[in-house]
């Protein structure tokens, strides 16, 4: 192997270990949840707290998302983050859904 085709070849490897890098990145991030999914229409769920039916569920509070429930996995001003309700998948921050439980805190 000459010089150059090393070079090459190293150079093709440190591309396909950042693509690697990149899309387990981006696995670990999480989908975000969909309304429409069996799941999320069970629970309630909806991506803007505002957007919440006060009849069908007359205990929620404008109030009350996400990012101030229990079950939050992110950080206070993360847009999206993981729910312990919704396994892998991600909730809006401003989001919400009938188990919301405030944080202790």
């Amino acid at each position: 192997m000459n010089p150059s085709s090393r070079r090459r070849f190293v150079g093709q490897l440190v591309v396909a270990g950042s693509a690697v890098v990149a899309t387990r990145s981006f696995a670990q991030a999480g989908a975000h949840v969909d309304e429409a999914d069996e799941q999320a229409v069970t629970l309630g769920y909806r991506h803007d707290t505002t957007k919440v039916d006060a009849k069908k569920y007359p205990k929620h509070a404008a109030t009350q998302h996400c990012a101030s429930c229990s079950f939050w996995q992110g950080k206070p001003n993360d847009a999206w983050a993981g729910c312990a309700m919704f396994g892998r998948k991600h909730v809006a921050n401003a989001g919400w859904c009938q188990v919301w439980a405030k944080a202790p805190g």
